[in-house]
């Protein structure tokens, strides 16, 4: 909860990937809260009113996908949401005239999503949950101290940079809008 609140503020792109990470915890403890407080939550070095706020946090979350139906799978709808402004937003710098470096970016990995999306990533979801969904999964590989290929790690680098500079609009958008006429 602690380090979602600070991401949000300060890097979108890596809030939403925290998010999705803690749907997977709360799956891998089988949406059981206690077992979250018990084997987890009791592991942090938190004072009690630390862990108490944790452990309504996890509750909440635990209950949103109880209701949204992504016990087994799928994402919240917050995380949904954060999803759906960052593909607005892309959408909008795409068609400005006034951000050719991010025109140029997205460019340079568009070869890598449609890679992606030849090798099995969902067709269906937009452009930048595919490069959400790659970024997770080599996050995923690195925990579990896999190895990843050159040519994946060079495709990571690029889409990385790419949806950095789309957490960085994100962020200046929500300070002060962005100009796209």
């Amino acid at each position: 909860m602690f380090i979602a609140q600070e991401l949000r503020k300060s890097n979108i792109a890596e809030y939403l990937l925290y998010m999705w990470q803690v749907e997977n915890i709360i799956r891998a403890f089988d949406c059981s809260l206690s077992r979250i407080r018990k084997e987890y939550i009791e592991r942090f070095d938190y004072d009690e009113e630390q862990k108490e706020e944790l452990t309504d946090w996890y509750g909440n979350l635990i209950r949103m996908m109880n209701q949204e139906g992504c016990r087994e799978q799928g994402h919240l709808q917050i995380n949904k949401v954060v999803m759906q402004q960052l593909q607005e937003l892309h959408a909008q710098l795409l068609s400005s005239p006034k951000f050719p470096f991010y025109n140029a970016e997205y460019y340079k990995v568009l070869p890598y999503i449609v890679e992606l999306r030849n090798r099995g990533a969902d067709k269906d979801e937009n452009e930048v949950e595919t490069c959400f969904n790659s970024l997770y999964g080599v996050m995923m590989l690195r925990l579990q101290k896999k190895d990843i290929t050159a040519n994946t790690d060079h495709a990571i680098k690029e889409i990385t940079t790419f949806i950095g500079m789309l957490s960085d609009y994100y962020k200046k958008d929500k300070e002060k809008p962005l100009e796209f006429e």
